[in-house]
């Protein structure tokens, strides 16, 4: 198929460079030699196709600890994409991997609780969000928890491009309730699909929240 394609692309140039090659260096050599820049041109055009997408589009993610379980487990092969939140902003409940903000050569998994300008309050086991429809604030429902409790004492007013993120696994989760909220331009994407292992394949949207 490659050969056919290469064939389609260079057409009579690709003939005439069989006849050169075969006249200065013999049959043998020459069919060395143009194997050698078929391979070249596959892997040339591959590139170009395939580097953009690893860079700019989605990127592989490792799944380390236990901070997202039920959800996500210890070397699980996650798919983020990079590309969504050039257009639009993160949606509560998206899992996103970013850069920890007090060393950003790491690279975190959590799930966005708090959006932008809102106010987060952690109380009782519960998490209760603060904004414009609920200004008196709503305890949301996250049946994605391991144990549906978020341990601690909390209450952070979030700046314009400040998210507050936890792990599903509160228990086992370094998160926003100690290192504070993150910034949009810290977010790597969102966790677009869980690659391995293969028993687990699956695609990842928003949960649907009582808001």
């Amino acid at each position: 198929m490659y050969f056919s394609l290469i064939k389609a692309m260079f057409g009579k140039k690709e003939q005439s460079k069989d006849t050169f090659l075969h006249r200065k260096l013999g049959p043998t050599l020459a069919s060395v030699v143009l194997f050698i820049l078929e391979v070249t041109q596959i892997v040339i055009i591959s590139a170009a196709i395939i580097l953009p997408i690893r860079f700019f589009l989605i990127q592989p993610f490792y799944v380390k600890g236990e901070s997202m379980e039920p959800n996500f487990y210890d070397n699980e092969y996650l798919i983020i994409d990079e590309i969504s939140y050039r257009f639009r902003e993160p949606e509560r409940g998206e899992i996103v991997v970013f850069r920890y903000p007090r060393n950003p050569s790491e690279f975190f998994i959590k799930r966005v609780v708090g959006l932008p300008g809102e106010t987060i309050e952690i109380s009782d086991g519960r998490v209760t969000v603060i904004n414009e429809d609920f200004p008196d604030g709503r305890s949301i429902d996250e049946p994605y928890t391991l144990n549906d409790f978020t341990a601690g004492s909390k209450r952070v007013v979030l700046n314009p491009d400040e998210y507050f993120v936890l792990g599903d696994n509160r228990d086992a989760s370094y998160d926003s309730r100690r290192f504070g909220p993150i910034r949009k331009d810290a977010i790597v994407g969102r966790v677009w699909v869980r690659g391995l292992p293969l028993t687990k394949i699956n695609l990842f949207d928003a949960p649907d929240y009582n808001l």
